[in-house]
């Protein structure tokens, strides 16, 4: 078995990075991405190796040279790499070799696990290209299959609004080719094609119209998506270290702080609906997004009153927002020399923007006492409720008494997770008996499982505070593509509620099974739609070293609380996902629990 790996592109997207070096010689996890590839072939025992070179070409050769002295590689160079594409690239090559073996064809931007290489070179079939099935992230070819054979090969040219990805796969750019195919048919049409067709085209032109002739049909051979990463822009290497690096996952996780699509880990530390959006309000968004995002959204007035029909209030109480953290900086604006009060711990934002806020426990929000005691010496009482991450919930009926009795103070309620609680929402109460000196400020990400979209509101009756917010929101402060989907909810409500009552089913059940675990002391009862558990132990980094265990070993990631309690006990929090996420989570916890046995 011999390879061809094809280096000559200049790699502009990987620009600024590739200006300076060849992306094949990009490190990633203590190696390069040339190196890689040729100690995978090796280690199969392929060889020769013909490289492809263009682009930085010195660069390609000093690196083999210097790294695999007197290794049986060769060089084809395509001294046109700058104006032609990888058809002219693989044309080159397939002219310079001699067939005694079968051809392995590789891009020089992958990396992969070594042992596709090797279960390549054991495959019974004669054609054969390396997939995986198609996800959010991937760019270029996309094939079908039938029957275990590639039957269509679909450019980027022509996946058009109407195409659908979800029966298709993408190709790894890594093929197992038979030595005959590779004489008689591909090379023959390659050249035909790269010389008097197109010498700007892609050679997955031709494979595609080799794909139905029974012949030179190619099989495909499904893999692992955390097997390969192909290594296209500099985003694609951050998901490169992600996949090759699992003990840095946490330390790359950290610094993104979201945009996470790319990457493959199941999210627990993000409290959001699992069981919505359903299907059909996918399909629905999907299929109005070019109008959506190709026009401005509606006006603020407008925004308040789709916000008003699917909270069912008046919609002049009411403002939709870009997120409940838009409120954020308006708070600071207008609390920054005023006495406030928060609960802690609780979500860091509310000490980020009010810094010189006492603290009080969450619990003593459920004492009614104690509370209108605390409430009488600030200006503004926050109160999370549920709060987060304990999970802490004050009944409704109780906040109102309490603020109706302390009318000098500004009580601001943050109900994002309360609709997973059992709890009204204190809503319903102020708009029968209004108290100017409430809002409710409210997350919309955590209920409608659309974190990304951005989408908060806040309802207050008091007048100089509507005001005040309206003075700090510019004209289209909610992007189009929220609005949109807000519309649809209101048209999905039964299926808003059905997702609701099987989040709170789902927690119940996952609060059973972690509390049987042997490395958990506690499990603490919970309004929202995650959970706090308190490991065994005293040690504070205990917290941390699992999270990074279950990124490592299973593609996991929790929200390590410990730091926000003055004890500084291990704790983690655990968003309630789907049953089989969560069921996922608990044989992870089991398998590491197992393997730190003696």
């Amino acid at each position: 078995m011999q390879a061809v790996i094809l280096a000559a592109g200049r790699g502009r997207r990987m620009e600024p990075l590739s200006r300076t070096c060849h992306k094949a010689l990009l490190e990633i996890g203590g190696s390069t991405i040339l190196g890689r590839a040729l100690d995978s072939l090796f280690k199969a025992g392929v060889s020769p190796v013909t490289v492809v070179t263009g682009y930085r070409s010195d660069d390609i050769t000093s690196f083999i040279s210097t790294r695999y002295p007197g290794s049986p590689v060769r060089y084809v160079h395509n001294e046109h790499y700058e104006v032609t594409n990888n058809v002219v690239s693989l044309a080159l090559a397939l002219e310079s070799l001699s067939y005694e073996d079968d051809v392995i064809l590789i891009e020089c931007d992958l990396l992969f696990e070594p042992h596709l290489i090797t279960d390549l070179v054991r495959h019974p079939g004669k054609n054969i290209a390396l997939v995986d099935h198609y996800r959010t992230g991937m760019d270029g070819t996309v094939v079908s299959i039938e029957n275990g054979y590639v039957n269509q090969v679909f450019l980027t040219a022509s996946q058009d609004r109407d195409f659908r990805y979800g029966n298709k796969f993408k190709t790894l750019n890594i093929y197992r080719f038979d030595r005959t195919y590779c004489q008689r048919t591909l090379r023959p049409m390659l050249s035909a094609y790269a010389n008097n067709v197109d010498a700007n085209c892609y050679y997955e032109i031709v494979l595609g119209m080799l794909a139905n002739v029974p012949e030179h049909r190619i099989a495909a051979q499904v893999v692992r998506d955390s097997d390969w990463v192909e290594v296209d822009d500099p985003n694609d290497l951050s998901v490169a270290k992600y996949s090759f690096e699992p003990n840095e996952r946490a330390a790359l996780l950290d610094h993104s702080f979201g945009g996470h699509w790319s990457y493959d880990v199941l999210d627990f530390s993000l409290p959001r609906n699992a069981f919505f959006p359903p299907v059909p309000m996918l399909s629905a968004l999907s299929h109005g997004l070019p109008d959506v995002i190709t026009g401005y959204g509606s006006r603020q007035e407008i925004l308040d009153e789709k916000a008003a029909l699917f909270v069912g209030c008046d919609p002049g109480r009411i403002h939709l927002l870009n997120g409940a953290s838009q409120a954020y900086p308006i708070l600071q604006h207008l609390y920054r020399d005023r006495r406030v009060a928060i609960p802690a711990p609780t979500f860091g934002e509310y000490s980020r923007c009010l810094p010189h806020a006492i603290t009080y426990q969450d619990s003593l929000a459920a004492d009614p006492e104690r509370l209108e005691t605390l409430a009488r010496d600030v200006d503004l009482l926050v109160v999370v409720n549920p709060n987060n991450p304990s999970g802490v919930t004050v009944p409704t009926r109780l906040l109102y008494d309490v603020a109706a009795r302390t009318p000098d103070t500004m009580f601001l309620v943050d109900e994002s997770f309360l609709v997973f609680s059992g709890q009204p929402s204190l809503i319903r109460l102020l708009e029968a008996e209004p108290l100017d000196n409430v809002a409710i400020l409210t997350s919309l990400g955590k209920s409608l499982g659309v974190p990304g979209l951005r989408l908060g509101y806040l309802y207050t009756s008091n007048a100089d505070l509507r005001q005040a917010f309206l003075e700090f929101m510019p004209i289209w402060g909610v992007n189009a593509l929220a609005e949109f989907f807000l519309e649809l909810t209101i048209k999905f409500r039964g299926d808003l509620d059905r997702s609701i009552t099987r989040t709170v089913s789902e927690r119940a059940r996952m609060s059973r099974l972690l509390e049987e675990l042997p490395s958990v002391r506690r499990v603490h009862d919970s309004g929202g739609n995650f959970l706090l558990v308190q490991l065994q132990g005293t040690d504070p980094g205990l917290a941390s070293r699992l999270r990074r265990e279950l990124l490592a070993s299973s593609k996991i990631e929790v929200k390590d609380v410990s730091g926000k309690y003055p004890d500084r006990l291990p704790r983690l929090r655990f968003a309630v996902r789907t049953e089989e996420d969560n069921d996922r989570l608990l044989h992870a916890l089991r398998a590491l629990a197992a393997a730190a046995e003696p």
